[in-house]
């Protein structure tokens, strides 16, 4: 198969998604492997100023590596735009930044209760 690159992709749902793309076939059925995909929003401030908003494909995992069957795919466009992958890698490399130094929760921060000791050890507190 070929080497990864970087796409352009229309979903049959309307979504436009940007990845690094891997083609992989199994079982006569060729499948993408998509490597941290964004979704590219183009807006115009008050100035009339264009910039572009540049968020996850999905936002409620921390998975960064998605598979997508080609037959859910209505078009693929291969990009060789240097802006869009210059964006893309710079929103790779401030993603891994704000990761690294996110505060994991530890035992040490405090301890969390279940509802129902929480409840009795607050009716103690506040029994008259």
């Amino acid at each position: 198969m070929e080497e990864d690159f970087y796409a352009t992709i229309k979903l049959k749902t309307g979504e436009e998604i940007f990845a690094k793309v891997c083609p992989s076939e199994e079982n006569h059925k060729t499948f993408l492997i998509l490597s941290s995909p964004i979704v590219v929003t183009q807006f115009k401030n008050r100035m009339g100023m264009t910039g572009f908003k540049i968020e996850p494909w999905l936002k409620t995992t921390t998975e960064d590596i998605f598979i997508i069957n080609l037959d859910d795919i209505l078009t693929l466009s291969e990009s060789y735009d240097i802006e869009m992958i210059m964006l893309y890698q710079s929103y790779l490399r401030q993603s891994d930044t704000e990761k690294k130094y996110q505060t994991k929760i530890t035992p040490r921060m405090g301890y969390l209760a279940n509802v129902n000791d929480a409840k009795e050890i607050l009716e103690k507190l506040y029994r008259l």
